[in-house]
This record gives structure tokens, sequence and C-alpha cells, in this order.
């Protein structure tokens, strides 16, 4: 972790310390509880479109919305606003709720979907329309937008505000039943069209959408918006705390005006800063481009933000879950930075990802004294920050394979790996020295011819000699074969979002964000590996078992690295 990111991290902690470990909405629910304004009960919700994946951001809405209910006994509902039938498909209904799952928590019998509630807000849109508060128009788009005003300039009315109730009656129902193009009608609220907030300035309820529902079928031609059905649902639901990120902070005057004009249980809206993330995006277009366009392999693919493709990368439910904590709850918006991510991510998976021994560059080394024919099985270490997590064997032989890296015929200043001369250590294993250096036409290094210390299987010299290096290798006899996908951050510049003038976002897609290695060793161990299996590869970083991985077929993902000093010692010396 950089000193910069060490320095973030223990700020936020003691921030946390500082203050007991609250925030304001927190603050706000204590007092809530204290004047029993909603008889001390908690109850909130997480209301997702079902029109793409979910991402590290929603993550953050999720742990906040079900961890404050949980943290005070209270309930938590999962929502679909599924107000739009045009861009709804099941496919992100299933994926929201194994995602959510996935993060640890559990709605109990609490799914619902705005459109359980569409007889009742259509309802209640004729109790507005009846009250003179809300009327048919039949302006355009393009005209609603012109009439509508400018952050400076008040809106004006439109000609057809003044319909009378029974005009209303007559055309709203009409919508529904389908006699109108879309865009022909709109309903909309009659709020106030000279407010200095836009969304007050008689905001659509309802548009024209012939098209059926995965639902209702063919029942309903109108459709209702976001903030009409928004706040409605809330008080269906009982809902006590409705939480929203920041850019609904704008809308909360007319959540509170539908629901007083409706004069209907009230929930309290609170807005929260949203969480951004350097070198991603997170917009829900600018995803979809990057499925649909194939930038990426899927929603699913590693090198995506959605909570499926870091699932499938390697991240732990606990490691998202930790970073929403070590951001904390604020009322401005910040950037995060992926560090910070990575650093959740390493200290989660530190503490209970088993750990194994893999080659990704294999060398061979051939140990010429070792008795031919002899397999001798080493004990290991599963995990050493988990006793509980026991011991396994690995198999070792006169033939091994060990990284590439860790050989050099003509070493620098600290480098203390394997040299011609040089002895080092085998983990788990023996010290052996390198004797002679075998070079295939080209002057490639292809082999290793070694011996080893049959004495030092402990780990230790009898004599007390030391070693500076100990590497990690496999057994080249019973070695598994396997691919391994190396993963970098997608994008090459901390904010995709902030593009030059003529460029687009993709412009600063990283070309190196996927490596593939064919041919990688791996201990036998992991003959039986599951998909979405974690490991930690031996000083070489953490991996996750890929779906594709079928038969004899074993592909791994990177995950995340571990520190390495070496390259610190590289980066330091080049610049």
């Amino acid at each position: 972790m950089s000193d910069e990111l060490k320095n973030h991290v223990d700020a936020e902690t003691d921030s946390e310390e500082a203050a007991g470990r609250t925030h304001f909405i927190q603050d706000i629910i204590d007092e809530d509880n204290r004047t029993g304004r909603f008889d001390g009960r908690v109850h909130t919700r997480f209301p997702p479109e079902p029109n793409g994946y979910l991402h590290i951001g929603h993550a953050k809405s999720i742990w906040l919305n079900f961890g404050l209910a949980q943290s005070y006994g209270g309930k938590y509902n999962l929502r679909f606003d599924d107000t739009n039938p045009t861009k709804e498909e099941q496919e992100y209904i299933d994926s929201i709720q194994k995602d959510v799952r996935w993060l640890g928590f559990d709605w109990e019998d609490r799914l619902f979907f705005a459109s359980d509630y569409f007889d009742q807000l259509y309802e209640w849109a004729i109790q507005l329309i009846k009250k003179g508060k809300a009327y048919v128009d039949s302006l355009s788009a393009d005209e609603i937008r012109e009439y509508r005003g400018t952050l400076t300039e008040p809106g004006k009315e439109s000609p057809y505000r003044d319909r009378s109730v029974e005009e209303n009656l007559d055309l709203f129902e009409r919508m529904r039943n389908g006699e109108f193009a879309e865009g022909e009608h709109v309903l909309r609220a009659k709020v106030d069209m000279t407010s200095g907030n836009i969304n007050m300035r008689d905001p659509v309820m309802y548009r024209i959408l012939n098209a059926p529902h995965p639902r209702t079928g063919d029942k309903w031609h109108i459709y209702p918006m976001y903030d009409w059905a928004h706040g409605q649902s809330d008080s269906i639901e009982g809902i006590t705390h409705s939480i929203c990120t920041l850019e609904f902070e704008d809308h909360r005057p007319l959540y509170d005006w539908f629901l007083d004009e409706l004069g209907i249980y009230h929930p309290q809206q609170i807005e929260f800063a949203r969480l951004n993330l350097s070198h991603t995006v997170l917009s829900k277009r600018k995803l979809i481009k990057l499925v649909k366009e194939n930038y990426v392999r899927g929603w699913d693919d590693p090198r995506m933000p959605t909570l499926s493709g870091l699932r499938r990368r390697g991240y732990s439910p606990a490691s998202i879950r930790n970073f929403c904590e070590l951001l904390g709850v604020a009322k401005s918006n910040s950037t995060a930075e992926i560090g910070m991510l990575e650093y959740c991510v390493r200290q989660d998976l530190n503490a209970t990802a088993p750990r194994v021994m893999s080659v990704l560059n294999p060398l061979k080394v051939v140990i010429t004294n070792y008795p031919e024919g002899l397999v001798e099985q080493m004990e290991a270490v599963n995990n050493p920050e988990d006793p509980d997590a026991g011991t396994r064997t690995v198999p070792f032989s006169g033939e091994l394979y060990i990284e590439q890296d860790d050989f050099m015929e003509d070493p620098p200043k600290k480098f203390y790996r394997l040299a011609p001369g040089r002895e080092v250590r085998l983990r788990y294993g023996y010290f052996i020295t390198c004797n002679e250096v075998i070079k295939d036409a080209d002057g490639n290094v292809v082999e290793l011819r070694c011996t080893y210390d049959p004495e030092t299987r402990s780990g230790n010299a009898p004599d007390g000699r030391k070693v500076k290096a100990t590497l990690h290798w496999v057994s080249a006899g019973q070695a598994l074969d396997a691919e391994v996908r190396l993963y970098e951050q997608l994008f090459t510049v901390a904010n995709p979002n902030d593009v030059e003038e003529g460029k687009d976002f993709t412009d600063y897609i990283n070309p190196d964000s996927l490596q593939v290695l064919q041919g990688c060793k791996v201990e036998p161990s992991l003959n039986d590996a599951e998909p979405g299996t974690r490991y930690q590869f031996e000083r070489l970083g953490y991996f996750c078992v890929d779906p594709d991985t079928k038969g004899d077929k074993l592909v791994f993902n990177r995950a995340v690295t571990l520190r390495d000093e070496w390259a610190k010692l590289q980066k330091a010396q080049n610049r």
C-alpha cells in the first residue's frame, strides 16, 4: 500500500473511531428513534432498475441500506423499479438478486416490484387530477423541455395546463387504454413553473409506452416515471428511511410534495455521496458501450466494475463490504483510489485464501544428485494466518519448475535469487545450488542443472549457513497445466470520464489490461479446484478459478498482486 493510501486509510480509521463509528444517517435515525417518529422502526430498501448489471457503486448503496437495517434490528426490501418495459430484461433481474445475495444480504420474503403497485399509482394519479394537481399535457417532448426554462430563467405554463378535471380524466383513461401514440400526451403534476428547482416545474408523472410489460402483459399503455413511482412505493411498503445518492437531493421536494398532496404515510428521504472509483467508469451507458462494442468480454469480464465481474476476478464479498465501510458515509462526492479497494481485497484474502504453489513462466530445474525416480511428499502450510486451515502435501522430485524471473545468469546487486554458483532455499524443500545453465540455439536459458543438500529438508542447514532467497516451485512430473489471465486496470488514466476534446472515453482503454499465459504449471492439489475458489499463489498474488475451467482445463484469474520488493527496486533504479 502506498504511503498516500496508508495515510488515507489511517485517517479514515481515526475519524471513524473518533466519531464512535457513526455517520450522519445514523444520527438522523437515532434522533427519529428518540422522538418516536416511526415508532422505533427502521425499514430501508434497495430499488434498482432491472436494465443492467450492478456495479461497485451499487454495492455501497446495498451495504448502506441493508447494513443500517441490520444494525438497528430492522427490515430491508429489494424492490425492482420496473417502470420501463422497453429496457428491462429477466437476465438483469436474476443477476441483481444473485449479486445482492453474494454480498451477504437477504431480503427474506420482501422482494417487490414497482409494477406491483401500478393499479394503486394509477388511482392516486386520478386523485391528484380530481384535486386539480395533475393534468394531461399535449406538448411534444421538445416543447416541454423548452417551456421548462433554465436554471436562471423560470418556466412558462403549458397551454394545456388548465384543462378541466373532466377532460383530464377522460384523456388519462384513454391514454391507459392505448388510444394514443407514444409522445402524444403525458400526465404532469401541477406544481410551480416558476420554482427555482427545475424538478418542481410540473414534472411528468406518466408517459405513453405502447409496449407489453414482463409482469403485467398488455394491461398498461402508460408507465409511471421514477419520481412518481419512487416515494409512493416507499409509502406502500412502510419504508422509514429512503436512502438515495446525492443526485436525488433536488428531487426530495417533489418526493415530499407527492406524499403530502396524497395525504399518505410519509417516509424520510436522505441523500449520501455515491461511490466513485478511479481508473474506471460507472455510467450505465458507458458500461453498456463497453459490452456491446466488445471492448470487454461481457458484463462479468473481470476488468469490469460490475459485481459479477469483480466476483469472477476473485474479489470477495467481505472485501467489498470492508471497502464500503472504510470509505464511510459522506455528504459530498469524492473519488476513491482503486488502490484502496485492492488493499481491502489483499487484507481479506490474506486471512482467508489457501496458499498453493504455481509457476507462471516455467524454467526447468534438474537436480543432478537427487535419487532417480524418487518422489517425496513435503508438508506445506495451507494458510499461516489461519492455524485451523491445516497442512497439505506437495510432491518433490528431481525435476522441478521455477519462475524464469527467479534466475539471472549475470545478476545485478541486490538480486538474491538463483544464479550460477549461488545457493537458495526451495519453499518446503531443500537448498539447491545452480551449477550449469542450458541454452537453446538462440541463447535462451531453457534448463538449469543444480545440486541439492539432502541435509536441509527442514529448511535450515545443519552447519548454520544462511541463504538470502526462498523460491516457490512445482514438481515437473506431477504439475498440472493451467491458463492464467493477468488483469490490470481497464483504463490508463485515473478519470476516464474527463476526456480531451475530440476523444472518447474508450480512447483511454489500457491495451495491456489482459495478458493470457498458457502452459503455466500448478501443484496437483488444484486438480479439483472449483470455479470461484480463491487462492494465494505464493509470491505471485491472489487468484481465482474461472468458470471457463472445464474437465482437465484449469483457468485462473489474477484478482490482485502481492507487493513485489524487487519490482520496486527496479522501478526506483529506472527513475
